[in-house]
């Protein structure tokens, strides 16, 4: 057995996982990083508008991609250099949703992937007061100077697997699996004219509420799929984790309380995490494993000291040794598919 693997991140152009405009792959094998692949691309078409938020993060333009590929375009590109490997990504749940709605808003089916999210394992590993990239990638002893460069940052998370590996004392990604006493979680094969993940669902379904607004291959999809949200509750208690989410995915299990004005309702934000897994509460206690920051809170706020009072409690029962972390919302949205 050997550890092989590819890494990936990327980059959107706006609120949408679908709308990917830069990639950035690192294959591992047997432990070494031994090549890398990167493109610059058009997000699919009516997704590919730039929004500020997102080009204050990674600086791309949409001057930048005039002229390029659009992502259904390049994809066997991307497809053909990751090839059988399993994939690693920090916070898989959103580079695996990328590829998946990328390719259903393309009208394109895609393939099965076996995965690896180092959130996840960061967070079983190690005992970070955030299991963002930065501060697991230091943990790891793995430079990161450039974060939200996509090749750079799919290196830092090839770094952080091999070095959770290697404290693992595990010489494959089924091996430390094995280890953790966990199964590697496999996104199944999809073809977007028998269904769509609830991303895409949410997009399209904005795009129906403004016509002329989908492309040929959007409204070929067929309109029994392309439905509606339920509106979520604007109050109400605690909800309880839904048992069928994915085990695999970095909220499951996790016990989440939210601080700080959201860009979205409290009560929203509690549905969706408990959606995947998670069971949400009001207030940070002995059970808190994972602190939701809004206002726009970065983990760099840490260690400038700007923390609410929730935050703060996070940091004491932290130095306390309570296995507890401070998310970004904007980190929160990458898991749970929002905008």
């Amino acid at each position: 057995m050997a550890l092989d693997f590819t890494a990936i991140d990327f980059e959107t152009a706006n609120g949408f996982r679908g709308s990917p405009c830069s990639v950035g792959l690192s294959k591992v094998r047997n432990g070494v990083v031994v090549e890398e692949a990167s493109w610059l691309m058009r997000p699919p078409e009516n997704h590919d508008h730039f929004e500020f938020h997102n080009t204050r993060i990674h600086g791309i333009r949409a001057e930048d991609v005039a002229g390029k590929p659009r992502f259904g375009e390049l994809f066997p590109e991307i497809g053909a250099f990751i090839g059988n490997d399993v994939l690693a990504a920090h916070n898989a749940a959103f580079d695996l949703g990328v590829i998946r709605s990328g390719l259903e808003v393309s009208g394109l089916p895609g393939p099965a992937y076996e995965y690896v999210c180092t959130v996840m394992l960061s967070r079983r590993c190690y005992s970070l007061v955030s299991n963002s990239l930065p501060y697991a990638a230091e943990e790891a002893g793995v430079p990161l100077v450039n974060h939200h460069d996509a090749t750079e940052d799919a290196r830092a998370c090839a770094g952080i697997l091999i070095d959770i590996a290697r404290r693992n004392n595990a010489n494959s990604i089924a091996e430390l699996y094995l280890s953790l006493g966990l199964a590697v979680p496999r996104q199944p094969a999809f073809d977007p004219a028998q269904s769509l993940s609830k991303a895409t669902v949410a997009a399209l379904a904005a795009k129906v509420a403004a016509p002329g607004t989908m492309s040929p291959a959007e409204q070929t999809l067929g309109g029994a799929v392309v439905r509606g949200w339920s509106a979520w509750p604007e109050e109400g208690p605690n909800p309880l984790p839904n048992p069928s989410a994915e085990p695999g995915h970095p909220l499951f299990g996790q016990t989440v309380v939210f601080t700080g004005d959201l860009a979205m309702t409290r009560p929203e934000a509690k549905s969706r995490a408990a959606d995947m897994g998670a069971r949400p509460e009001s207030r940070v206690t002995a059970r808190t494993t994972v602190l939701v920051v809004g206002d726009g809170f970065d983990a760099g706020d840490l260690r400038a000291g700007r923390l609410t009072g929730k935050a703060k409690r996070v940091l004491e029962l932290h130095a306390k040794g309570q296995q507890i972390e401070v998310v970004s919302e904007g980190e929160f949205l990458q898991m749970v598919g929002g905008r």
